[in-house]
C-alpha cells in the first residue's frame, strides 16, 4: 500500500502544527526504532480540548497522523478524546502502509499522555 492522498494532504498542509506557549497539559512520546517524535499541547477549559497543537519530528505518516489527531480531538471532552484510537486515525486517512502503523500508535499515545499529565 502507498500513501493515500489524504494521508500526502495532511503532511503537506498539517492541522494545527505548532506549539500552545502556555497549555495546560503537554505529551511527549517518541519511538526509538524509527527516531519519530511527537509532543501534543492542550488547552483545556471545563474538561473539554479548546485548543490542540502538534510538533512531530518523523516522516510523513507521522506528521499526517499528528494533524488527523488534533482534528479528532479539537472541541471533545476529555473523556471523548481518550477514546480516539489508532483506528479512528488510520481510517480518516484512508488507510496507512502496514510499515508506518506504529506512527498513528505514536498520535494515540502522545494524546493519552497530555491528558493523563493534565489530570495529575
Amino acid at each position: 500500500m502507498q500513501y493515500t492522498e489524504k494521508l500526502i494532504e495532511h503532511f503537506k498542509n498539517p492541522h494545527n502544527q505548532g506549539d500552545i506557549k502556555d497549555a495546560d497539559a503537554v505529551g511527549e512520546v517518541g519511538n526509538m526504532k524509527c527516531g519519530d517524535i511527537m509532543k501534543v499541547y492542550l488547552k483545556i477549559n471545563n474538561d473539554k480540548i479548546d485548543d490542540i497543537k502538534f510538533e512531530t519530528l518523523g516522516c510523513a505518516a507521522a506528521i499526517a497522523t499528528s494533524s488527523v489527531l488534533t482534528d479528532l480531538a479539537k472541541g471533545k471532552s476529555l473523556d471523548d478524546a481518550l477514546k480516539i484510537s489508532k483506528q479512528d486515525i488510520v481510517d480518516v486517512l484512508g488507510g496507512i502502509p502496514a510499515p508506518k502503523f506504529h506512527c498513528s500508535i505514536l498520535a494515540e499515545e502522545a494524546l493519552k499522555k497530555a491528558i493523563e499529565n493534565y489530570k495529575k
